[in-house]
This record gives structure tokens, C-alpha cells and sequence, in this order.
């Protein structure tokens, strides 16, 4: 759906809000729920189409799951007790589903076939089947690239040692998903950490997993999980966009609560930070093995540039859109490097947040891994191609706030992926 956003300039945000559960933990919760024995209990489930698709999945492999606003409760029957699917796997627009569930499906006693949308089937899936196919899975696949849809013949797999050339969750979750169901133990060591929510999940559920550092992690296969009580935090990715609003709309005053804020996922605060934001976390506290609290930003008037980087990348790759944003509010140069990943999500996100914020008279350009920002220019209008991705329509939507004239998205649909309500949050602060 086309949508133009008439705001205009907009000050003097105020609000007290929340914003959706985890996307991440909202998966992980489904997949181990649905491996563990009895009933996991979920609060705060993401009702996004992402982790629909999740859901639909376990469904159609035999797994009861009641689904009741956002509260969702899974019958598992143990590591073994999925079965043969009623149907072709379809993970629509989730790498997540697609990636993790590849997982655990090689370790099935039977073939399954998955497949995704005209999006996912572009995006590379080497980075999970070429490893998991040393642990002894079988694909086939429909074209040469190895994209989606292919089948995959499961069976006992073997415990290996990953050494990855990427720093990359849904590779290393993959693998260790894989690993429960392997005949000796699985490591991974990536280039730098990854998000860990699978880690602390996996721990929470029962798994026997060692953390050497912060980039090897080990796990023994077999165990036997245990059906928790999960209670989902709000999503960091979903917070960015109003954390950003906040920063740059003048008189601004923002509390978002219950926020997670993971060490592995929350390099946003330091950004902010080292921009000059004012930003504060409250009332911090643990929930369900996971680091949570209330994000309290207020208007920054003295925002300046600075440069993202290295192993940081990792923990702010799905919030680049709306760091992007900030940094053409911004006075100075910001440069973002390193992340190539970016050319790999739901679109070319390197592409379409330059082509964007260079329609709205940002002076911006591309790099070969990232972006180069000279913040400070006053923004206008334009219309914007989202490449149906969420965080693209979302971040533009907050740029609507700060430019004159207004913003023409070409699909505000999109933002139903992990942030169905975002408009309507958006407009009541305003």
C-alpha cells in the first residue's frame, strides 16, 4: 500500500511507550518450544508475518501451538518427536525461519521441503547448507546458486568444528541446532560475536553448552529440553526508530519500556552515545536469561558524527536505516563501514537507504561495505522505494518527521513484518 506521511515537522514528541516483542527471541522461543518436552508458555510473542511463518512451520511438522493475542503456548514432544510435514515449509520473507529451521531439519529421520518469497529466494543460503552438509544433511536444491526452495534429507549427523568467515547468529544457530541432534559435540567460532540469544535460550531451555569466549561456543548433543516459560522483551531493531525520533525532533522526551538490551545487540546505545544523544537506561533487570530495561531519550540539539565499525557491526546491523537517519541529522561526517551484510537482508539496504536519503537531500554516498554521511542538511520530501522491507519503510517514516514536505512510501504494508502497529505508535507521539 502506498502511503504518504503528512506530518511535516514535527517537536515535542512525547510519550511513554512499548514497542514488540524480540523478533530473534520470538523465533528461537517457537523452535526450542517445539524440541523441548511439555508446554512452553510465551508473553510478549511478536505477532509479526516473520514469526507467523515460524509458526506455521512447527505446525504443519505435527506441533500444537495456541496462539491467543500475543501469548502463544507450544506442546513439545522432545528433540525427536517432529514429524514428516504436511506440506512444503514455507518461511515467506524470514531468513531466520529459513536458516534455523534448515538446522534442525537435517537432523530429521525424513525429507522435508522448504521454499520462501520472491525475496528470500534471492538471499544466500550457502552460508548454513555447505556446513551443515559436512555434518552429513543432504540437499537438493532447484538452482545453481543453492537459493531456496530445496528439500533436505535428514538423518544422524556428525559433530564438527565450524570455523566461520562471517559474524553471523543465524549461521551459528543454525549449526548448533543442527549440533543437538549430531553424534559428538559441534563447536562454532566466528570472526567476532554474534547476537547470543540462541546461546542464552538454549541454556534457559536446558542445553549442555560451554561459551569458551565470546566468539567459540560448544554444545553436546541429545539433551533432554524442558518446556519454559518464556517472557519476551520489546525488540531493539522496533525501539531504534523512536530512540531516533526522539533524538532529533525538538523537544522531544521519549521512555520506551521494557526494551532488550543484550550486550550482542545493543550497540545502538553506544552509538548514541558517541554521537553526543541523550539517552539513559532505567530500571534494569534480568527476564527469561535475557538483560532488559526502559530506554528514556530526550531531544539532542548537539549531535555529531562519528565512525561504526568493526566488531560494533554486528550488534546494530538490522538498525543501520535508522542510525543512517540520525546521521544526516547530525552535524559532521559519520562513516559506516564493514557492513557488507547489509547487501544481503530483505534488500540491498547499503542501496536503498543512500538512493533514499540522497531523493531527500541528504549528501550521502555509497561504499564497497557501507556509507558515508556528511550530516546537517536540511531533508524534503520524495517518494522513497522501500523494496518491500520494513526497517526501510520505518526509517523513512521517521525521516518524515524532521523534513519538509512530506515522504511518499511505496509500500508501508512491508512494516507488518516485525512492527504491525508502528504507524499507529508513531502518530500518537506526534
Amino acid at each position: 500500500m502506498k502511503k504518504t506521511l503528512i506530518n511535516n515537522t514535527q517537536s515535542n514528541l512525547r510519550g511513554d511507550i512499548t514497542v514488540p516483542g524480540d523478533k530473534s527471541i520470538s523465533h528461537r522461543a517457537i523452535m526450542l518450544g517445539s524440541i523441548a518436552y511439555g508446554v512452553t508458555e510465551i508473553d510478549g510473542f511478536l505477532m509479526g508475518a516473520d514469526c507467523l511463518a515460524t509458526i506455521d512451520c512447527f505446525r504443519k511438522m505435527g506441533i500444537q501451538i495456541e496462539v491467543n493475542n500475543d501469548k502463544v503456548l507450544v506442546y513439545g514432544d522432545g528433540l525427536h518427536g517432529l514429524k514428516e510435514p504436511d506440506g512444503i515449509l514455507d518461511a515467506k520473507n524470514s531468513g531466520t525461519t529459513a536458516r534455523l529451521l534448515s538446522g534442525i531439519l537435517a537432523g530429521q529421520p525424513f525429507e522435508s521441503t522448504l521454499t520462501g518469497d520472491s525475496s528470500l529466494k534471492k538471499r544466500p543460503m550457502k552460508r548454513v547448507t555447505v556446513p551443515l552438509s559436512k555434518m552429513g544433511a543432504e540437499f537438493l536444491f532447484l538452482d545453481e546458486n543453492e537459493h531456496l526452495p530445496y528439500t533436505i534429507k535428514g538423518g544422524k549427523l556428525m559433530g564438527k568444528t565450524h570455523i566461520t568467515n562471517m559474524s553471523s547468529a543465524q549461521v551459528k544457530s543454525s549449526l548448533l541446532l543442527a549440533g543437538l541432534y549430531a553424534d559428538c559435540p559441534t563447536t562454532v567460532i566466528e570472526t567476532s560475536q554474534s547476537r547470543n540469544h540462541s546461546e542464552l535460550m538454549l541454556e534457559y531451555f536446558g542445553a549442555d553448552l560451554k561459551v569458551t569466549d565470546k566468539c567459540e561456543v560448544s554444545i553436546k548433543p541429545e539433551p533432554r529440553l524442558i518446556g519454559q516459560h518464556v517472557i519476551i522483551s520489546g525488540d531493539i531493531s522496533s525501539a531504534a526508530y523512536f530512540i531516533v525520533a526522539g533524538l532529533i525532533c525538538e523537544g522531544s522526551d521519549i521512555l520506551i519500556r521494557n526494551v532488550n538490551i543484550n550486550p550482542t545487540r545493543a550497540g545502538t546505545i553506544k552509538v548514541v552515545e558517541a554521537m553526543n544523544g541523550s539517552i539513559a537506561l532505567e530500571n534494569m533487570r534480568t527476564v527469561s536469561n535475557e538483560e532488559v530495561a526502559d530506554i528514556h531519550v530526550c531531544y539532542s540539539p548537539n549531535l555529531t558524527g562519528t565512525t561504526i565499525s568493526g566488531d560494533i557491526i554486528p550488534t546494530l546491523i538490522d538498525e543501520i536505516p535508522a542510525i543512517a537517519v540520525l546521521a544526516a541529522c547530525a552535524k559532521g561526517k559519520t562513516i559506516i563501514a564493514d557492513a557488507t551484510e547489509l547487501k544481503v537482508k530483505e534488500s540491498n539496504r547499503i542501496d536503498t537507504v543512500v538512493n533514499g536519503l540522497d531523493a531527500m537531500g541528504a549528501t550521502i554516498k555509497s561504499t564497497d561495505d557501507g556509507m558515508v554521511i556528511n550530516g546537517g542538511e536540511q531533508l524534503f520530501g520524495a517518494k522513497i522505494t522501500t523494496q518491500k522491507d520494513h526497517r526501510i519503510a520505518m526509517a523513512f517514516g521517521i525521516a518524515n518527521l524532521v523534513c519538509k514536505g512530506s515522504v511518499i512510501l511505496d509500500d508501508a504494508n512491508c512494516v507488518d513484518i516485525s512492527f504491525p502497529n508502528f504507524f499507529e505508535i508513531l502518530n500518537d507521539l506526534c
